[in-house]
């Protein structure tokens, strides 16, 4: 066998060996590239009755919130984000990379935004405190998280891990944001 020859075998070797192992690695890289945001970034929590009046004041409307948290140590880049209500409105995420092990406070009202808190700039309010449902969506459409409240009780997931949140979820909280009764004209309000 000539040393062209050999060399031409071995190469042809390797190249059949690299595809092998291409071919195996697919799966695990696809599966991450169709999901990778959604075991990452949550919606951790959800003020959606604000403390005091529903005056639509500044103060009021900025009173109701979503904190939006990534739970790995990367840094996520936000932009083009949405995180909308189960009407639709929606608000979308401009120049926002947030940290690993971060959170970001969406407020409803008009505000400077920074790191820690971005505002929607919206003169009503946006999330019903009867039932309703906050939606996270990358920029490529994909749902990264949902938080639900009201019909149904407590919060249900479509990432479907099922983990648990805590006792302060839902409508059966201990704290005011889910208690329209103490409220006098909460009850009645729906946007």
């Amino acid at each position: 066998m000539s040393a062209s020859s050999a060399a031409r075998r071995l190469t042809a070797i390797a190249l059949a060996a690299g595809s092998l192992v291409a071919a195996a690695a697919l799966p695990a890289s696809a599966d991450q590239d169709r999901d990778p945001d959604r075991q990452r970034v949550v919606i951790s929590d959800v003020q959606y009755n604000a403390p005091g009046p529903d005056n639509r004041s500044n103060r009021s409307l900025n009173g109701e919130w979503v904190n939006i948290t990534n739970r790995s140590r990367q840094s996520v880049d936000l932009r083009g984000w949405t995180l909308r209500n189960s009407e639709g409105d929606r608000y979308t995420f401009r120049h926002l990379r947030l940290n690993g092990r971060s959170t970001v406070t969406v407020h409803t009202g008009f505000g400077r935004d920074t790191r820690h808190d971005v505002y929607q700039d919206r003169r009503e309010h946006v999330w019903d405190n009867r039932s309703d449902r906050a939606t996270l969506t990358n920029r490529r459409g994909a749902v990264v998280d949902t938080e639900s409240w009201g019909r149904g009780r407590g919060h249900d997931r479509d990432r479907g891990d099922n983990r648990d949140r805590g006792d302060n979820r839902g409508n059966d909280r201990g704290d005011n944001r889910g208690n329209d009764r103490d409220r006098g004209d909460r009850g009645d309000r729906q946007r």
